[in-house]
């Protein structure tokens, strides 16, 4: 029997659906930190495969009434995981390009109040969240990693408006999709305020409202993961908060930064934190990113103020120690975020493969 194959879109309706099945990860332990699909099961069986050893999966005992997806970095070791499961009676599927192309999988979750509703896209394996604020049958998406099509497929099926497409800041771990979906919808872009993005776009003062049908979102500049960095403070209910503040952490202050002005931006940070936690201590906090794989739960990523604040001991610190704790967590910067930062800058990205260059997991928080 040929083996059989799926891709990404099918996978990611399966598990959004509930469908069940066995997501088998064939990868090395090192590479299965990085980053995985949730709830799946690891076998560090790489090397084993890539011998042909016969024994490599001895270990498996599924249900095979349950259907197999083997995954590895690019789709090649784990087809012969396929063929090995096949050949043992399993129903048994190779994801087409590996986790490379799962890194554009996607789900969402929605948090709905009186007035408005938010819509929140998940990039599952990556953690990139975007954001898509209704009320009033207008709509405003905020730092959209997606394809567009992911957006207007959602605007089209909600019969919306779409008035503001914006960013909470330059990215580093992904291309934004901004630029793409304003010109699509013949509006222009909207980025905090800065001199480094070299096309047209709305510039976002601090302090800022834009007018989403009967609530207002206001912009509040948050500089010190970057400069730019700006959070979005939704009806005085919600703050979208981007990089700057997670549930659980901070952003990192290190990138496209030398030592000494990492050291000025962590310090940055550490005052435009203290300006968000002189908020409501209900306004509910939904970042930017999750360091986790994000599960077909429906659950949206989020936490109210004073609970981002209990559980997360560096809120606690003065300036200094703040400072000081920050600068020794920072991990290792992404191999491939400086060209991305480039790309996002000129807002050209005719010349690159974005499941090639987003591969991998986001490093920009710091807990």
């Amino acid at each position: 029997m040929a083996q059989q194959e799926i891709n990404t879109n099918t996978l990611r309706a399966w598990l959004d659906a509930g469908k069940k099945v066995t997501v088998l990860d064939v990868r090395t332990t090192s590479e299965r930190e990085e980053w995985k699909i949730p709830g799946s099961i690891h076998i560090d069986a790489y090397t084993d495969l890539k011998k042909n050893n016969p024994d490599a999966l001895k270990s498996v005992n599924f249900d095979k009434t349950i259907p197999v997806v083997t995954v590895c970095a690019g789709g090649k070791t784990s087809s012969i995981a396929a063929e090995m499961l096949q050949a043992s009676g399993y129903e048994t599927y190779n994801l087409q390009g590996g986790m490379k192309s799962w890194s554009l999988a996607w789900n969402t979750a929605s948090l709905a109040f009186e007035d408005f509703e938010i819509i929140q896209f998940r990039r599952t394996g990556k953690g990139c969240l975007s954001y898509m604020v209704i009320s009033d049958q207008e709509a405003m998406v905020i730092d959209a990693s997606l394809p567009i099509e992911v957006y207007k497929e959602f605007l089209n099926q909600k019969g919306l408006s779409l008035s503001y497409v914006a960013d909470t800041h330059i990215h580093a771990d992904h291309l934004s999709r901004t630029k793409e979906l304003a010109g699509k919808y013949g509006i222009k872009p909207s980025f905090p305020s800065n001199d480094k993005q070299r096309f047209p776009f709305t510039p976002i003062a601090d302090g800022q409202e834009f007018r989403i049908g009967g609530i207002k979102v206001k912009a509040i500049h948050t500089p010190g993961h970057t400069l730019e960095s700006t959070g979005y403070l939704i009806d005085d209910k919600v703050i979208l908060t981007g990089d700057t503040l997670f549930t659980d952490g901070v952003g990192r202050p290190d990138l496209k930064a030398d030592k000494e002005e990492a050291k000025k931006k962590a310090s940055l940070l550490f005052h435009s934190i203290q300006k968000l936690i002189r908020l409501d201590q209900s306004i509910i906090v939904m970042p930017g990113h999750s360091s986790q794989p994000i599960a077909f739960d429906h659950q949206p990523i989020q936490s109210v103020l004073r609970e981002v604040v209990k559980n997360t001991p560096l809120l606690k610190e003065s300036e200094q120690e703040f400072v000081q704790s920050l600068l020794k967590r920072i991990p290792n910067p992404p191999e491939n975020y400086l060209k991305i930062v480039e790309k996002n800058i000129t807002g050209d990205f005719t010349d690159v493969n974005p499941v090639d260059l987003e591969a991998g997991a986001n490093r920009c928080a710091i807990s």
